[in-house]
């Protein structure tokens, strides 16, 4: 039986999520957590999305088993690849972030031109270009495929993983010469293309570590949004909607597990991005999510 106490399951192919957690934490202080990471099958923007479905609905099963009373997934591939199953299979009421990144992207633009800057798969999938011409059919959409972008932030963070310190004093940890250039080559299309878009969608949560070099290649007149702001107001609606929200006394408790085989990297990476300490984590195997 499902009370406010119950925490909000937060899915994702790896740490990019805890974009999205961080702002669930700051915007709704008496929530309670419990985050997956599937550290060990990212990237999922190179796979099918036969394969990326299944994996949603091995993460909501598991996560459903733990109690949550809501499930976001965090990650806008399996956004792309497994919302509608995953809101018809699983026991609780799920979200993820594409609609919500797409109202970011309606409030943002001005010339009704906007960049979608995001994984192949979510890119081919056209998600992001049907919602956010359902909220205004006037707006031209481009996508802008990222492959490289995912690997370049879990390949950072790896990389880090004994400079916590030096992390948690410097946000621009990932604004190097080589991000920039290799930002700068992916974003070609969308700036010298002759494309002309006012705001860019950063359509993966892995995406705004990289907003320093992102906003350094678009320049000062394009706006970048992310969809975590605005999930995190939409799951705010549906927990008061369905009279869920934690009361103003609880003590949240937030929880972390990761299919990673290295807890402890996974502990600094996700500090940094979390924004505090991961007190609570374990380790979940590929057969045991298999298995659900």
């Amino acid at each position: 039986m499902l009370d406010n106490e119950c925490p909000i399951g937060v899915f994702d192919s790896g740490l990019g999520g805890l974009t999205v957690a961080r702002c669930i934490a700051t915007s709704l202080p008496h929530e309670s957590i419990y985050y997956l990471g599937d550290t060990k099958r990212c990237p999922y923007g190179v796979r099918s999305e036969e394969e990326v479905r299944s994996f949603v609905l091995q993460a909501g099963r598991w996560l459903s088993a733990r109690n949550i009373k809501i499930m976001i997934i965090a990650c806008n591939t399996a956004t792309a690849a497994g919302l509608r199953i995953a809101q018809q299979m699983l026991p609780v009421p799920v979200i993820g972030v594409i609609a919500p990144g797409a109202r970011a992207a309606i409030n943002s633009t001005r010339t009704r031109k906007v960049g979608v800057l995001a994984t192949s798969l979510t890119v081919r999938s056209g998600a992001y270009t049907r919602a956010i011409q359902d909220l205004d059919a006037g707006v031209d959409v481009y996508g802008c495929p990222a492959p490289s972008f995912v690997e370049m932030v879990e390949k950072e963070l790896a990389t880090g993983a004994h400079l916590q310190e030096r992390w948690l004093q410097n946000g621009d940890v990932f604004d190097t010469p080589e991000n920039r250039m290799e930002v700068e080559r992916t974003l070609a299309p969308l700036i010298s293309g002759g494309v002309q878009v006012d705001t860019v969608v950063l359509g993966c949560t892995h995406f705004p570590l990289l907003a320093g070099p992102i906003r350094h290649a678009l320049g000062p007149d394009v706006r970048v949004v992310s969809s975590a702001e605005e999930t995190t107001r939409e799951l705010e609606d549906i927990l008061r909607r369905r009279e869920l929200l934690a009361s103003d006394d609880t003590v949240p408790m937030h929880r972390f597990a990761t299919t990673s085989d290295n807890i402890a990297e996974f502990a600094a990476a996700g500090s940094f991005i979390f924004g505090q300490p991961l007190q609570s984590i374990e380790h979940v195997s590929l057969d045991d999510l298999s298995e659900r």
